[in-house]
Parts: C-alpha cells; structure tokens; sequence
C-alpha cells in the first residue's frame, strides 16, 4: 500500500508566537477537539484499509468511534457515514465484507459491509454487546461472545403488600464470589457464552453453557468445525483467578474440549493461516506480582508446545501471524518505548520499529494496534509525544505516517517539547529513565516550578507518549516529570519486581532521584516543588508526603492508603491478596500496615488534596476518606474531589479529564509562590 499523502513535519514544534499567545498553549476546552486512530484493519490485499476514528462528542460527554477507510491515495473518508458508535473491525477471509459492531440501530448489534458495492446492514438483533468477532475459514458464519443473562429469583418475598401500595425497593442479594466490578458496577447474574450466528443473518446459536465465563479472542479451527477459546472453567476458579486454559468448543455439538494445561494463564489463540498451528499468549504462574507474557505456538492438536520469546524478557501484548504461516508479528513495551517486531517458528526475532502507540491519550501510557496484510505490509498506530495515535505503514523495511487526524487541532499549538532524562538510583545504583515535558517558550535562564507525575499499576509503563495531562500542566507553567521507578514495566522481569511483596519501597527512592536530577539542570525553583499521581501513583504520592516535607503540594487521585482495607473491598480481592501480599490480611497485618501510606499520616505536613471517582471500585472511594479524615485529624490542610459519574478510569468522560486537571491546577496553584 503506497500512500501519497505528504507526512506532518514539524508542525506542531514550529507554530509561531502570536499576539494573543496564550490561545497557542493546549487550554482545557481543547481536549474535546483531540481524535486518534485505533483498531486498524488492513485490507488482506494491502490496497487500502480501515480504523477507527475516535473524537470528543462535546454534547454527550463521551469518546466516539467511527469506521473510516484510508484509500490508496492516502485520502480517509467515512466508511459508513453512520452517526453511530462503531467499532472492532474485522474482514472476511476473502476481503469482500467486513463485520464490526455498531449501535447504528439503537443498540451494539453486528454489522456487515459489503467491499464491492459500499452497502452495510445490521445482521443481528441482539439483546447484549457482542465482541470478540471472528469469521469462520468459509466465510459462512461468525462467532462472537456475549453475556447471557441468567435471572435469579430473590430469596425473600414480603408478604402482605396492599394493591397499588409504595413500598421500598427490594433489597440487593448477593452471594457471587466477585460480584462487583470496576467500570461495570454490580454485577449482574449471568455469564459470557460464545455463540455463532449465520453472515447472511439469522438467529445466533448458544455454544457454550454453565457457570463460567467463555470470551477473549476467538478463532476457528482450519476445518470450521470448532472454535478456540481462553476459559478459566475450574470449580475453584475464584482461588486461582488467574489459572485460564485454552478450550475449543465444537460448532455441531457444542463439546468442549481442554486444549492447554498448566498452572497459569493462557490466552489468545490464533490459528496459522496453514491450520498447522496455534499461537497463543500465556506464562507459568510463579506467584510473583509482575510476570512476563509470553508468546507461545503448538500443533494444531495441542501438542508440542514452543515458547517462542524465550529470549525476550519483555511481555508481548499483541500479535498476528504472517501470509504464509511461518512467523508472527508481535508487539511489546522495551524502555517506555512501543517495538513492533517479527519472530519465525525457532524463536529467530527481527526488529521492525519503535513507535507504536498513542492509546492512551489522557496519560503516557504503553498500549498500541496493528494489522497485517497478505503482502506482509503493516498498518499500526504511531506514538508521538506531540500527537494522539496516528496511523504508519511499514513496508519491508519502510514507514510512512498517513494520517493527520490532529492537525487541524494542534497544528498551531505550542506544546510541550518531551525529552528523556536517565540517571542512576542513589540505594544500588539502577539505571532509571524518566522524561522531562517543558513549558512553551521555556527558557532555561529561568527558574521554573517543578511537577512530578507519577504513573499507576504499578505494574505499567510511561514513555515518550501523548498526554493531555502532561500537556495541560506544562502550558500552565509547570516542568512536568514522569519517570519509570522500580516496578515498571518494559525493563524486564527483575525490575518490574523489585517491589513485589515490597511496595511501596525503594521505587520512592527512585522518584526522589528523579526529581533531583532534574533539579540539577538548574531551572527549577527548589521551593516550588509539587507531586501528584493516581491509582499506584496515588499510592506513591501518598507514601510521598508521609516521608518527606519537601513538595509544597500534594494530590493523591484514586489511591490505595489501607492495605488491609483495600484487599477486603476492591473488586479483584482475590487476586490482590494473592500475587500483591504474602496472604491474607488477619495473618499478616504487620505486614499490610508496614506498607500503607495511613501509617505514616502523623508525618505529612504538606497540604494534600485527595481525588477520586464516585464509582471506583478497583481502588474504592473508601480509602480516600480514610486519608482524607486522618489528615483533617492530624491537623493537615486538605480536601477531598469527588468525581462524579467515573470509575477507576477518570478520562473515559472528557469533562472528568478536564476537571482532574483542573482541581489540581487549582491546589497547586493556591500553595505556589508567584
């Protein structure tokens, strides 16, 4: 796929002062005109393409996507023109038609569109959201999976109700061993079941059954007779949360049959496209919090299993196989940075670049897309510190940026020059990077403020990336540094634990260094040092606080200050007290309380702001009032932002994302010396 479409160069680095400058600075409003790419989906022929663009719906408040196709010439038009939410892409084997989801007639239904004549048509009339689409080797059939509600009867009746008579709402009965969920609420009764359903349209067909959840990705077996599938369908599945196995279930019979077996989680199948071969992704559980995934392949049959990145201490996230079935493409995270690579069957790996990214446009985080053609060439989206995703082909060797979704809104803003900073932990000497955003027109002469951000997980990974946050607090004057302590991601399986059954730790250390190191260049104002962080970064920051006065001011957002607490409300407790503590909480309170920021409330003096969603539920509201009332206890100036309508996930509302950065930029701005 050759594109024409000449490559936005510089732009955004060379917009020239104006008169009215501060319009040039990224302003809050200005989040609602930011779009990127995801999902790309190249045609298998490689002569054009489709993704999806997602934007800023001001009115309703929310991120939409919709199907665009990017053709040879490099021009992207709507696919669909529908005013609808549209996602999860996928051809047919033979490229005539494409499914995806949309909600074009009022609800997520899955839809066709026909290549040869630009028609589309809804092809299901759903009562639930499908995912995982995938098309049968015939092209006759698609598979898909979908929560299949399983009405229970209340326990307890009340007798003696008048006609017509107000009486309160039935009491919520609960007896699930995880029954609510970040982002998804309380859970409802039922369970995720995979079903087929004919491409001409018809009534979908249930596969599966029983009390356990069937999804992820889906694919067909060579001959079309079953479908593969990630499952963990053990009686004691609450115990190992984690301990999946691949399954594939007959289209005819619906029998199940165990593909893997061992302790820990497999996932992703992927048939080669000769049927010889499965890939998938997984590891061997060690009980560790941090653990590499790996990229596997087997025989068709499920035997022989290989591990193909054996010399990759680095999680794959993503993968695809190649036209002729003797290698496969595979993503991953190496130094904050996204590497897009090639591995054949004996393991052998080739590099093919190091930008893939730009999901994640509210915070610098890892995450990326890519699909290959039948011709090998690769269409993934492109990380850029100065862009949200956009989208780059690769052709044996070469790379071409062919969008320009942000121009239009960035391309005369002064942002944030990002540049990486490396430096050596002053306990044992590890080498630590980090990155240093500067405010437009920044001039070293100058003495700036210092903001330290700091990245959640803990188990993830900032990078030269996107970041509407880092953005909005550099244009508000601020040198903004984000950094990888101990414990993230894409430095391998020893860094990544080194806080395993020891966080917070040393990895404050690291932060402490990284904020000195900046200081050392000679344009921060020593006394206008402030700190923020959110979910692990709000644990951090609070763990900040309680051990030095050095920050002028805090906001601690989303965070975890109980340990003991946390384990016995959040919505993956079973998991957390497993892989994050040495047991459970009453047989190892001194070891939960050793590392929680409540312990050390008594030594915070700096003015602290807590922020968090209403709905949170992977780190619940809870323990932001526990802080909150400690710190009014100890006599700390605070206050407590309580985020309506959101979750864990702040930036899913744009508004949310405008107003965490706002309330920040407010505590901060009250305690900064002008």
């Amino acid at each position: 796929m050759k594109y024409t479409l000449s490559i936005l160069a510089g732009v955004l680095l060379s917009a020239s002062a104006s008169a009215d400058d501060h319009q040039q600075h990224l302003q809050l409003e200005d989040v609602f005109t930011l779009e990127y790419a995801s999902s790309p989906t190249i045609h298998p022929s490689g002569d054009w393409s489709v993704f999806v663009r997602q934007s800023m719906d001001i009115n309703n408040d929310r991120k939409v996507g919709r199907l665009w196709k990017i053709l040879p010439d490099g021009d992207i038009r709507p696919l669909t023109g529908d005013k609808a939410n549209e996602s999860q892409p996928v051809w047919s084997p033979d490229g005539k038609r494409l499914a995806f989801v949309s909600t074009a007639t009022g609800s997520p239904q899955i839809h066709i569109y026909w290549a040869d004549s630009g028609e589309h048509a809804a092809v299901t009339d759903l009562t639930q959201a499908p995912s995982g689409l995938s098309w049968s080797p015939d092209g006759q059939h698609l598979a898909f999976s979908m929560f299949t509600p399983e009405a229970k009867p209340a326990p307890v009746s009340l007798p003696g109700k008048p006609e017509g008579a107000d009486w309160t709402e039935s009491p919520k009965y609960i007896d699930k061993d995880n029954y609510r969920y970040d982002g998804g609420g309380y859970a409802r009764d039922g369970f995720q079941h995979i079903y087929v359903v004919p491409t001409k349209g018809g009534t979908p067909r249930q596969l599966t059954e029983g009390d356990y959840n069937h999804g992820g990705e889906l694919d067909w077996s060579a001959d079309g007779n079953s479908i593969l599938f990630s499952a963990n369908r053990r009686e004691d599945a609450f115990r190992q949360p984690t301990n999946s196995e691949l399954y594939q279930v007959s289209v005819s019979n619906s029998e199940i049959k165990q593909v893997t077996d061992r302790k820990g989680p497999d996932r992703s199948p992927s048939v080669s496209p000769n049927g010889d071969y499965i890939a998938y992704l997984g590891n061997d559980d060690n009980g560790k919090s941090f653990q590499v995934t790996r990229l596997y392949v087997m025989a068709a049959d499920g035997s022989d299993s290989k591990l193909l990145t054996a010399d990759l201490d680095r999680s794959v996230t993503g993968f695809e196989w190649d036209s002729d079935g003797d290698g496969i493409y595979f993503s991953y995270d190496d130094h904050g940075l996204g590497y897009l690579a090639r591995t054949d069957l004996d393991g052998e790996m080739e590099t093919l670049t190091d930008r893939v990214g730009g999901l994640s446009y509210s915070r610098p985080y890892g995450g990326g897309d890519f699909s290959v053609a039948d011709n090998d060439e690769i269409l993934y989206t492109l990380s850029n510190p100065l862009l949200p995703a956009e989208l780059s082909i690769w052709d044996d060797g070469d790379t071409q940026q062919i969008t320009q979704l942000n121009e239009d809104a960035l391309g005369h803003k002064q942002l944030a020059k990002v540049e990486e900073i490396n430096y050596k932990s002053s306990v044992d000497g590890l080498d630590l990077q980090g990155w240093v955003a500067y405010p437009p027109n920044f001039d070293p002469s100058k003495e700036y403020p210092l903001m330290l951000e700091i990245h959640g997980g803990p188990h993830t990974n900032y990078g030269p990336r996107f970041a509407a946050e880092v953005q909005l607090f550099a244009a508000a004057g601020y040198v903004v540094l984000y950094t990888n302590p101990r414990g993230s991601t894409s430095y391998g399986d020893e860094f990544a634990n080194e806080i395993s059954q020891n966080y917070p730790s040393h990895d404050y250390d690291d932060l402490m260094d990284g904020v000195d190191a900046v200081i050392d260049k000679g344009f921060i104002d020593e006394d206008q040092l402030f700190v923020t962080g959110g979910s692990g970064g709000g644990v951090l920051t609070a763990w900040i606080v309680g051990h030095t006065d050095r920050f002028k001011a805090a906001v601690v957002a989303k965070p975890v200050i109980n340990w003991y607490s946390f384990v016995l409300t959040a919505d993956m407790y079973n998991y957390f007290y497993q892989y994050w503590f040495p047991g459970l909480p009453w047989e190892n309170m001194e070891h939960y309380m050793k590392y929680s920021p409540i312990s050390y409330v008594g030594n915070v003096t700096t003015p602290t702001m807590l922020l968090t969603g209403e709905n949170d539920y992977r780190t619940p509201m809870s323990e932001t009032e526990q802080y909150y009332q400690a710190l009014k206890l100890a006599g700390v100036e605070t206050a407590m932002v309580r985020i309506q309508d959101s979750g864990h996930g702040i930036y899913a509302r744009p508004s949310n994302l405008m107003n965490k950065v706002a309330y920040i930029l407010h505590w901060f701005d009250k305690y900064k010396d002008e």
